[in-house]
């Protein structure tokens, strides 16, 4: 019997197509409460789709996407801003105001809810800057900050409004090793420190075993596995082992062996 607490999210039976092309193609997955759930997989498999619905930043084809006892797919927009309040998101690549100092870059999400007449919004915004290690940028640029300290400044922003729920989106690419781990280790802080759940879209297979507790493989638009990191690590799935081992499948390496053999195209008189 699985000991995970009930889910704060989860998708029953997600499907999306784009025109003719079909990204998700039946998935089903709760997000337990307090965990961190890493979703991975191939380039094209859906992450980043999947990622976007718990948001309804897109809606299904079909199916259903729950945060708690509520079908928010099923939500007119109007009705939306209390369960997005209750969900931080940290964009791929950060997505901070270049025109906006630090500090107003975290403030924004406040002011975008109405939540800064009762003078808490700075020492609410100090006080999550100083959670990411950031408290004295909060009057510069993020002109001024360097890859990861603008992605920590995202981060921070995610968290200002204390929500449930942080959703990742590809958080250490594009960063150096060493920087990777500082923005792992704050998904680890965050998820101890104030029982945040967490779901992290992420190819860094080295971030991955380091911050979940539960791991989702989707391949071609399905779970193709699902567990903790050690079901992984003994997996015997060839598509498991591939992507974690980062081998070209059989049919690619065919791809380029007859591409290698053709001889070339005579070329125009």
């Amino acid at each position: 019997m699985s000991t995970d607490p009930e889910p704060v999210m989860r998708v029953q039976d997600l499907h999306k197509s784009f025109g003719t092309l079909k990204v998700l193609r039946g998935v089903t997955i709760g997000f337990p409460r307090g965990r961190t759930t890493v979703v991975m997989g191939p380039s094209g498999c859906g992450k980043s789709v999947l990622l976007k619905h718990l948001v309804r930043l897109e809606r299904p084809t079909r199916g259903e996407v729950w945060f708690g006892g509520t079908r928010i797919d099923a939500l007119p927009e109007r009705e939306l801003s209390s369960t997005r309040r209750r969900i931080g998101f940290l964009f791929q690549q950060g997505a901070l105001f270049d025109s906006l100092t630090v500090g107003d870059n975290v403030a924004f999400p406040l002011v975008e809810h109405g939540l800064t007449r009762d003078g808490a919004r700075d020492p609410r915004v100090l006080q999550v800057l100083r959670m990411v290690g950031l408290e004295e940028k909060v009057r510069q640029m993020p002109a001024d900050l360097s890859g990861g300290q603008r992605k920590r400044i995202a981060l921070a922003r995610a968290i200002v409004l204390q929500p449930e729920v942080v959703l990742y989106d590809e958080p250490t690419t594009g960063l150096d090793p060493i920087t990777s781990d500082v923005i792992n280790e704050l998904i680890l802080k965050l998820a101890d420190e104030l029982g945040i759940t967490s779901v992290v879209v992420t190819h860094d297979l080295t971030s991955a075993f380091k911050v979940a507790d539960r791991m989702v493989m989707l391949h071609e638009g399905r779970v193709r596995l699902e567990g903790g990191p050690e079901t992984f690590r003994h997996s015997q799935d060839p598509v498991v082992t591939r992507f974690l081992r980062g081998e070209a499948n059989p049919e690619e390496l065919a791809e380029i062996q007859r591409a290698h053999a053709a001889p070339p195209s005579p070329s125009s008189a």
